[in-house]
């Protein structure tokens, strides 16, 4: 594998249609020669954190996370909570994205953030996007991504209708510059 996209952004261009994963930031968790996964950042599913917690039955004492929404992480698991958190932290099931950024899938995360402690950052998805191996290099090459060096800020700080667009300042582009039918002169 000539390249590693772990840790950066997987910006869908306008010729990506699949319905999944059109206008979609992807974080990439982990890349290496049997494949890839991340989680899709932009795709909120219009429920809070608070409410995820009611349907798990545990209380919330982190107003500061209460709103935050829970996305649409990608059509593999779905019915499984992904919490992309720093700092990176000891729980039962966490795959290391950076020194200071996990992937956590066990309980234990959510259960600390009800009592109020838990990771600084989180970002909360249902589902993860996967690839086989070779298949993300496949759609780079047919260009469906492009891809960047990712700033976590954008996944912590800004709403999720703001990230896409802030993915693609990252590179110097404007949404705009992407028009599937811009005009020639």
């Amino acid at each position: 594998m000539d390249f590693n996209l772990s840790q950066h952004f997987l910006i869908a261009m306008p010729s990506l249609v699949d319905p999944i994963f059109a206008r979609t930031l992807t974080f990439v968790c982990d890349h290496n020669e049997r494949g890839a996964m991340g989680v899709i950042v932009n795709r909120p599913l219009g429920m809070p954190l608070s409410t995820l917690f009611e349907q798990i039955g545990v209380e919330l004492h982190r107003p500061d996370v209460a709103d935050l929404a829970v996305c649409f992480g990608g059509p593999v698991q779905t019915d499984r909570g992904f919490v992309l958190h720093t700092p990176l932290g000891d729980w039962q099931s966490t795959l290391p994205v950076s020194d200071e950024m996990g992937l956590t899938t066990s309980k234990d995360v959510l259960l600390a953030v009800g009592e109020g402690a838990g990771p600084e950052q989180l970002f909360v998805t249902l589902g993860y996007a996967g690839w086989e191996a070779g298949q993300l290099e496949n759609e780079i090459a047919q260009n469906a991504w492009i891809s960047v060096q990712a700033d976590p800020q954008v996944i912590f700080d800004l709403p999720a209708e703001e990230r896409y667009e802030a993915a693609l300042a990252l590179l110097g582009i404007d949404m705009a510059m992407l028009a599937e039918d811009a005009g020639h002169a």
